[in-house]
């Protein structure tokens, strides 16, 4: 089995040239219909390029974790799933270092503080570990790359 990987581009492209009523493709074992006599001929199976067009247009779209404006969330399992902390603007010191409960992390969280938020896998804050600044207009990472440990809110 083959993967193709599709820039925005290529696949903003593809749906245009997708037919405008989902089309139900032959399977490769059956022969193809045919052309009625008011419409062109259509072939059994559609090119590649309208099946993945087709497929994306039905992806289901994922679920975003509950956080309200002005929060930080932070979930302890990818996909927004686990315990969650919550942590609001007006009980945070801004520029300062918040760690996260001894032995809790993170593996999803939420930014809709409005300010820039950064998550440290160290729960010292540490730049010696992996660090990732998320913007605060409403930033979803339903999997962060590490275990956050720790965060800092920034003043815009």
């Amino acid at each position: 089995m083959r993967t193709t990987v599709l820039t925005t581009a290529a696949l903003a492209a593809l749906c245009l040239l997708a037919p405008a009523s989902p089309a139900s493709p032959a399977s490769p074992a059956s022969p193809a219909s045919p052309a009625s006599p008011a419409s062109p001929a259509s072939p059994a199976d559609p090119a590649p390029a309208t099946r993945t067009a087709q497929a994306v247009r039905a992806a289901p779209q994922p679920r975003l974790g509950s956080c309200a404006p002005g929060e930080l969330c932070l979930w302890a399992k990818p996909g927004f799933t686990g315990a969650r902390h919550v942590h609001e603007l007006s009980g945070i010191d801004i520029e300062s270092c918040v760690p996260l409960p001894a032995g809790a992390g993170a593996q999803a969280l939420a930014n809709r503080t409005g300010r820039p938020v950064t998550a440290y896998q160290s729960a010292e804050c540490a730049e010696t570990g992996e660090f990732e600044t998320y913007p605060g207009g409403g930033t979803w990472v339903p999997q962060t790359p590490y275990r956050v440990r720790a965060f800092k809110v920034w003043e815009n």
